[in-house]
């Protein structure tokens, strides 16, 4: 493949991140909020919540399928900027031609335009945050990863209530196209970031080739911390995939309507503190990988006390802490994956662990519903068991053979001036600018 680093140094500096954390919120809290308002809209105006559906997962199977060949895009296209800030706002274009059009043109149409959303969304996951190692200097990469955690966390509980509140105020075809508008700011704004065009790339619109589809995936098998954490993050999707349904069950069990979204709540807020403690404090931030599998373990205590919790509110604290766990445990696998993935395929490592994540926590959710009536408590166990399971693969795909490219990461450097107080100086992660070429064809 290619070699497609960027002969400039990084230059980004406060102001690149601030747009950069803004044009990602904006993009992931459409792609979250897109879900509910799509079912919404397809109840109010077709009267079809199997239409809603079919909607849905036309936007979100391409998230999985078309990562591979997003991220191998982007990774040879030679103008990121326009790429990924074009791909942002082509979703809310779409976005806001759904809400114009659900009800009232064909529905095969409207499949097609909610495929063609979701077949650039990886860019607005995975994508958007490889940008993050050209962006800025190494030595704000440590933040920098966990600031980008805390907009999937603020997308992931501001997107669904935002459309379900705004839906039901007004409509959901208004909420749908202020979330498509909200996505096409994004990638506008995107437009204005520094990144300098990179040498050595293929020219905009050519073909990838089947081995540039296939070399992140190599890179995922052969590098063994990225190989570690991506399949122990994705195990342990499986029982985070099921926690809505475990939250239903809850409700019902404590006659706490309420707790129906209120548990998901707590547990993405207890997410936004870990992240935002993290970012403060990233301890372990010279061997991320390995913060990744304390995280699947720290993840598993809280939940355990779950089916014996006796109370709707302790189950709630419970969530929150289990979620807490999450914020570092994301934070150090973003970190992770730009400490150890070539810069010549930095963005298909990111889409398709990303896509991975995704494919596992669908297949969660299918399992706890299709074996919900087994009650609470096999079901929370199940999700431990998930948890514990993935950092068990984990461990053991990091200490198995060393295979030929993996790089360790440096220790902390000492002698780097201290920021903020609250945040001791970032690790330089390996230069993966200057070993691309050795791993990405070893």
């Amino acid at each position: 493949m290619t070699d497609v680093t960027d002969s400039a140094p990084r230059a980004g500096g406060p102001a690149a991140l601030y747009v950069y954390l803004t044009a990602a919120a904006l993009a992931r809290t459409a792609d979250e909020g897109a879900r509910v308002a799509l079912v919404m809209l397809a109840a109010q105006r077709a009267d079809s919540p199997a239409l809603g559906g079919a909607l849905v997962a036309a936007l979100m199977v391409p998230h999985v399928a078309a990562a591979p060949v997003a991220g191998a895009l982007a990774d040879t296209v030679r103008r990121r900027r326009l790429f990924h800030g074009g791909g942002v706002a082509l979703y809310g274009v779409a976005l806001a031609a759904l809400a114009a059009l659900v009800g009232r043109t064909s529905d095969l149409l409207l499949l097609a335009l909610a495929a063609t959303a979701g077949c650039v969304a990886p860019l607005l996951t995975g994508g958007l945050t490889s940008l993050l190692g050209d962006l800025l200097p190494k030595d704000r990469l440590t933040r920098a990863f966990s600031a980008d955690a805390v907009s999937y966390n603020l997308a992931g509980i501001c997107g669904p209530a935002a459309a379900a509140a705004l839906g039901t105020a007004t409509s959901a075809g208004l909420a749908l196209a202020v979330l498509g508008a909200g996505a096409t700011a994004g990638g506008l704004l995107l437009f204005s970031l520094r990144l300098r065009p990179r040498s050595g790339t293929r020219a905009l619109g050519a073909p990838a080739r089947p081995a540039d589809l296939l070399s992140g995936a190599a890179v995922l098998v052969r590098d063994r911390p990225l190989r570690s954490v991506t399949w122990a993050s994705s195990v342990g999707q499986l029982g985070v995939g099921a926690l809505p349904v475990v939250s239903v069950l809850l409700a019902r069990r404590y006659d706490a309507a309420w707790a129906t979204g209120g548990l998901m709540t707590s547990f993405a807020v207890g997410a936004l503190a870990g992240s935002l403690g993290y970012a403060c404090r990233p301890v372990g931030e010279e061997r991320p990988e390995r913060v990744v599998l304390w995280g699947l373990l720290a993840t598993a205590f809280p939940l355990a006390a779950v089916p014996w919790s006796g109370h709707v509110l302790v189950a709630t604290v419970l969530f929150a802490a289990a979620g807490s766990c999450t914020g570092p445990l994301f934070s150090a696998l973003l970190a992770s994956r730009e400490r150890y993935a070539p810069a010549a395929v930095r963005t298909q490592v990111f889409t398709l662990g990303a896509g991975f994540k995704s494919t596992f926590a669908a297949a969660g959710a299918a399992a706890a519903g299709a074996l919900s009536g087994l009650g609470t408590a096999p079901l929370v166990l199940g999700i431990v068991a998930c948890q514990l399971a993935a950092a068990a693969v984990g461990r053991v795909l990091l200490t198995g053979r060393r295979t030929q490219g993996t790089r360790r990461a440096p220790a902390p450097a000492r002698d780097t001036p201290h920021g903020p107080a609250c945040t001791p100086p970032d690790t330089a992660p390996s230069d993966t600018s200057s070993n691309s070429s050795e791993k990405g064809h070893s």
